[in-house]
């Protein structure tokens, strides 16, 4: 009960830091930096010139050759989150709509993470959803950093199943647009709830706004590609959720991260456990370079092979549906802490007499 305790009065501290006008963060481990804005997409400046691009503006980064994926260019990288039913959206991306319906809950950051909530406002200006992402890198690789998305109703009403949906996408530039060489795997041959997956759509296209009801194709929608090259392009993932209760929060994992190669690359997305006999990145997309970079290979992935994935399977989310303590729970809780409390005052007494 301590341990929980205090987990709780670290979370509040952490949620109650609201970062100022310019909140952001460059963040990193010893593989992997990322510029990291306040509202939960990346594309920061105020980092050192990149290789091959010379931008200062950080996105998706390798420490080990100064690279970047997602800033050169075009800052097309970032999210969204709608409701179907009535069509309201927010979304946050630096060079494709902005930041629209969104307003800052709190953002906070050390050298190594980076935690962003905001509120998505509907028509009358009101929060119908909370979303936050949480970035920290993994004990199992150093290639790899978690971005922890949870979304939580605040609509007032259930939501059916599919009405929620939440989009990711970035176009790669490696090092610089039309530079780079593109996969995407993992996408199941059947899509949508309907056919048990949370995936609905995906594609090759990295100019799409945040705002999952906004979409166009680059010829290569709902399909796995290896080594896509000669056009400036990236990816794109639509996801519809299960019903989710008022109150109630959806949790799954997404990862950034960059290897040496497509083999450490493969290896990564196993080890996100510490375990390489099972894969833990189902989903995922590749960004490398075709030239402009020393020991370019694009077949091998060398210098950098850049990584976006979901911790899915078959386009299933997981973890699955988390929802908010019930009443009854957070009376126990409570009768818990008080039964510590009085023990803690009997044993004083107790010591008095």
């Amino acid at each position: 009960m301590k341990h929980l305790v205090s987990r709780i009065a670290s979370a509040l501290i952490l949620l109650g830091a609201v970062g100022g006008a310019s909140a952001q963060a460059i963040i990193q481990n010893s593989e992997v930096q990322l510029g990291v804005g306040q509202f939960g997409a990346l594309n920061v400046g105020g980092g050192s010139s990149a290789t091959g691009s010379g931008t200062t503006t950080v996105g998706l980064r390798s420490v080990r050759t100064n690279s970047d994926s997602t800033s050169p260019g075009c800052e097309c990288e970032g999210w969204g989150v709608g409701l179907r039913s009535t069509g309201a959206f927010g979304q946050s991306n630096n060079s494709v709509g902005g930041v629209q319906n969104l307003s800052l809950v709190s953002f906070a950051s050390t050298a190594s993470t980076a935690v962003s909530v905001v509120n998505v406002l509907g028509a009358t200006g009101g929060a119908i959803l909370q979303v936050t992402h949480d970035y920290h890198p993994i004990a199992g690789t150093p290639y790899l950093y978690e971005v922890l998305v949870s979304i939580k109703n605040m609509t007032g009403a259930a939501l059916a199943a599919g009405d929620l949906v939440y989009r990711r996408v970035m176009d790669w530039d490696i090092p610089s647009p039309g530079f780079e060489s593109v996969s995407i795997q993992g996408v199941p041959a059947a899509l949508g709830l309907a056919n048990g997956s949370n995936l609905y759509r995906s594609d090759n296209n990295g100019f799409n706004a945040g705002n999952p009801f906004s979409f166009s194709s680059y010829g290569l929608q709902n399909q796995n590609f290896t080594n896509s090259e000669g056009n400036d392009q990236g990816a794109l993932f639509d996801f519809e959720f299960e019903g989710l209760a008022n109150g109630a929060t959806r949790t799954f994992s997404t990862y950034y991260g960059v290897a040496p190669d497509k083999a450490a690359a493969d290896l990564a997305r196993s080890l996100v456990d510490g375990d390489s006999s099972d894969v833990e990145i189902g989903l995922y997309s590749y960004g490398s370079c075709t030239s402009g970079l020393v020991g370019c290979d694009s077949s091998t992935g060398a210098p950098d092979t850049f990584i976006f994935g979901f911790g899915a399977a078959g386009g299933v989310l997981v973890p699955p549906v988390t929802t908010v303590p019930e009443p009854a729970s957070l009376a126990l809780v409570g009768l818990a802490l008080a039964g510590v409390a009085g023990v803690s005052r009997r044993r004083k007494l107790n010591a008095a007499a």
